[in-house]
């Protein structure tokens, strides 16, 4: 059924001269964009309300006999368009010029001469305009006050990131208006008034923003800066180049400003259909972890009990010696993390079959179910925008959405900002399965389905959705047993979509390309004889592996017990898996072990041969964003220390006489093309019986459901590097119903099965009785799951143990 869509009423618009048709409503200064006419602006920003608050747009609408004129000039950033209206901008009309002049004079009465030393020098747009729409002399610096101009003490620290000049604050409100409509976090704000009202931080509102550095890029002069930046760098000295965050899986654009081989600096890109013109501080502000210390500058064999440095045609033979006679004593199996691009995660799918014949391949090192596997290949693969996947643009049409085991601004930034955008202009109901109201459902106005750890099956199975409700899945929420069925239930029952949300950038990507031991790439089933030779007909095989493999727990098994000689890990950190000790052990216990990073780990000091992989700035490649939108970026840098994991991976696969037959991104996506998705049936995700709910009232001492997922700032190894950046992450706090909190006192002691924990205590309101929530590889708490594994029980106690 197609539908007609609505016919936009428009008027006629005459603007210097050129008269032009525009959309009813639509602003002056839009509608002279239109015509190619740029009007100058300060306070102005297409994706924040109107204000009209610096004056510098100001035009002349003369009354052209029809009403719909003004006697002074107008801001053209608030005046909406009329049918018959005559503009004249500052091109065309001494009035609007003359304006436009004495406001900039204006501007310029108390900001000071300082640009060689501004970090906006080069870029401002104050300094730009003051050129092109401003006098050539200043009355003020010749008048008898001697040309003193106001100072303050600077600069103020807004945040360990964010730092404030006053004196060059022009009070736009950029920043304020971006603060309390974009993410709801009223961090800064308004004080005084008069002449002396300035930029500050706002009372009662503690700075906890996830998104301040938004601030900086939008401030249209140079009084906010970001601490790790100032004075780095001079902004004709870069080179920009666009990339994409590899830090989640929202695909946010990004541009990285970079000089010398250096990046010094990474700002939000535009990208309508993503993150608009909005990032993450995490994907702003964490990138030094590539110049860390201690990056792998080369490959490196182990030898009489230790590592030392080797060529990479001697790491490539002593890798395909070891892996051949690993795979003769008992197999290899392949741990490929989250962190890979889509051609590297083809290439570890592709290796994985031909060269190690095997289907012990598992991109999900986190925690996860065998259904999740089963899951993702029924709802999952092979979708995307045009193909029936869930985007950015549905959640701002959808009758509602739905999150279950899913934080956004904790999880998904991105996704964040636009749900709350489609709550603000749209009024989209938002709900959460949750075991409290987090911090960022107030700010979308959302409403709790209280729901402990382990009862999300039941909550799901009894949610009331329509055909146009939209169901985000967080990648947590496989470990809850039969809650994935019970969303695909759900979808077919009432017809409302789903999404599957993980956390990482590599995840969807090595979904779609068969970083599974249930999938081939492009969704076909490994139980599928078709698939099956579907795929080895493209790859020049007589045959492929045919029993499904084993998950990465039952890989982590294989190795302690001795069924695996040896594993590939490409970036895994014990730390993120469901227990690190038992990684570790069985790292230590396997016959041969290669690791791909780019960092030394845990995994590096216990490999046989280590390869320095390149990081994002050294490739080029993709992501695969959680819509299944494919997210293309260029290398920037050229490091000869370090190689794509898919040149690598052809290296040891070429020692193996099992050729890829390739070498480079180009050639894998040709490949991939080629391939492309699998048109038969998918498997379907196994049932299983729901959870009942945990409501019963618990007392200090009592055993509780342990709920927890990772703050944005956290112990991540991406992160390292920022001291300014780290210093923003939220404290680690038990978060437990307000009677247990009076009992326990101002700190608790946690204790599971694997260890104790003694953090602060914060009552939550709406917190699930039964229930405590810790954040996972949080700064100041380490591992959670050195503690007990989430969704487990644990015991608290007030104070120290």
């Amino acid at each position: 059924m197609t539908t007609t869509p609505e016919k936009v009423e428009t008027v006629t618009v005459t603007i210097d001269g050129i008269q032009v048709e525009v959309a009813k409503d639509t602003l002056v200064i839009r509608a002279a964009e239109q015509v190619g006419v740029q009007i100058p602006r300060f306070c102005d920003h297409p994706l924040l309300a109107p204000v009209g608050a610096c004056r510098q747009c100001l035009v002349d609408v003369p009354d052209a006999g029809n009403g719909r004129g003004f006697p002074k000039p107008q801001a053209s950033c608030t005046l909406p368009v009329a049918d018959g209206m005559v503009v004249s901008t500052q091109l065309t009309s001494e009035v609007a010029d003359k304006a436009q002049q004495g406001v900039m004079e204006f501007l310029l009465i108390n900001h000071p001469l300082d640009c060689p030393v501004c970090d906006k020098g080069g870029e401002c747009p104050l300094q730009n305009q003051a050129m092109s729409n401003g006098q050539g002399e200043s009355r003020f610096a010749s008048s008898g006050t001697g040309g003193v101009k106001r100072t303050f003490p600077k600069p103020i620290n807004l945040s360990p990131q964010v730092l404030l000049d006053r004196e060059r604050c022009i009070v736009c409100q950029r920043c304020t208006r971006f603060a309390e409509e974009i993410p709801g976090d009223p961090f800064i704000a308004l004080i005084e008034r008069g002449a002396q009202q300035q930029i500050g931080i706002a009372e009662n509102a503690p700075f906890l923003s996830y998104f301040s550095g938004n601030v900086i890029q939008i401030c249209p002069v140079g009084a906010l800066t970001s601490e790790s930046y100032r004075f780095r760098s001079r902004p004709f000295d870069l080179v920009s180049s666009p990339a994409v965050a590899e830090h989640d899986a929202c695909g946010a654009a990004i541009r990285v400003d970079h000089r010398r081989g250096k990046v010094m600096r990474r700002l939000a890109g535009d990208d309508p259909d993503v993150n608009e013109e909005w990032i993450t501080d995490k994907d702003r502000f964490a990138f030094a972890y590539a110049t860390e210390a201690d990056r792998i500058g080369y490959p490196m064999v182990r030898e009489d009990g230790e590592l030392r440095p080797a060529s990479w045609t001697e790491a490539f033979a002593v890798a395909a010696r070891g892996l051949a006679t690993a795979r003769a004593a008992g197999g290899v199996g392949v741990l490929t993390g989250g962190r890979l691009t889509g051609e590297d995660a083809y290439a570890y799918s592709k290796f994985a079959r031909v060269a190690l014949d095997t289907n012990d391949i598992d991109f999900r090192a986190r925690p996860h179910s065998a259904e999740e596997a089963d899951f993702l290949a029924a709802h999952v693969v092979a979708t995307g925008p045009g193909g029936g996947g869930v985007t950015y643009r549905d959640l701002e049409t959808a009758t509602g959405v739905v999150l279950v085991g899913l934080e956004p601004e904790d999880e998904a930034g991105t996704i964040f900002l636009r749900l709350r955008k489609a709550v603000l202009h749209a009024g989209l109901p938002v709900r959460s399965v949750a075991p409290f109201t987090t911090r960022g459902l107030r700010k979308l106005d959302g409403t709790l389905i209280a729901t402990a750890p382990g009862a999300e099956t039941a909550a799901i199975a009894a949610l009331d959705v329509d055909a146009g409700t939209i169901v985000l899945l967080g990648e947590r929420l496989a470990t809850v047993p039969g809650a994935l069925t019970a969303a695909a239930d759900l979808a077919a029952r009432t017809g409302a979509r789903l999404a599957w949300v993980p956390r990482r950038a590599g995840d969807r990507g090595a979904v779609e390309t068969g970083c599974l031991p249930n999938l081939l790439p492009g969704g076909r089933p490994v139980v599928d004889a078709a698939a099956r030779v579907d795929v080895a007909t493209a790859w020049g095989l007589d045959r492929l592996p045919e029993t499904p493999g084993r998950d990465a727990d039952a890989i982590v098994a294989a190795l302690t017990a001795g069924d695996l000689g040896g594993v590939v890990v490409a970036g895994v950190d014990p730390a993120d898996t469901a227990d690190p000790a038992a990684t570790r052990a069985a790292l230590e216990a396997a016959t041969f072990v290669v690791a791909l990073d780019l960092r030394a780990s845990d995994v590096t000091r216990l490999a046989d041969v280590v390869f320095p992989v390149a990081p994002i700035t050294d490739r080029a490649g993709s992501f695969v964003n959680w819509e299944g939108r494919v997210r293309p970026f260029d290398q920037i840098f050229a490091n000869p220390a370090s190689l794509p994991e898919l040149r690598i991976l052809a290296g040891i696969a070429e020692e193996l006489d099992a050729p890829l037959g390739f070498r480079t991104v180009d050639q894998v996506w040709s490949e991939m093309e080629q391939l492309g998705a699998w048109d038969g049936a998918r498997a379907t995700a196994a049932s299983a019986a729901p959870a009942e709910p945990a409501t019963a009232a618990v007392q200090a001492g009592d055993s509780l459901a342990l709920a927890s997922w990772k703050q944005l700032v956290d112990n991540g190894v991406m992160q390292a590097g920022d001291k300014h950046y780290l210093a923003t992450a939220r404290p680690a706090v038990a978060k437990v119903a307000p009677a247990l909190a009076a009992a326990l006192g101002d700190t608790a002691t946690v204790t599971g099965d694997r260890g104790s924990v003694t953090v602060p205590v914060e009552a939550v309101d709406d917190m699930v009785e039964g229930v405590v929530w810790l954040p996972a590889n949080s700064t100041g708490l380490g591992l959670l799951t050195d503690l007990a594994s989430p969704g487990s029980r644990v015991t608290i106690t007030g104070g120290a143990v």
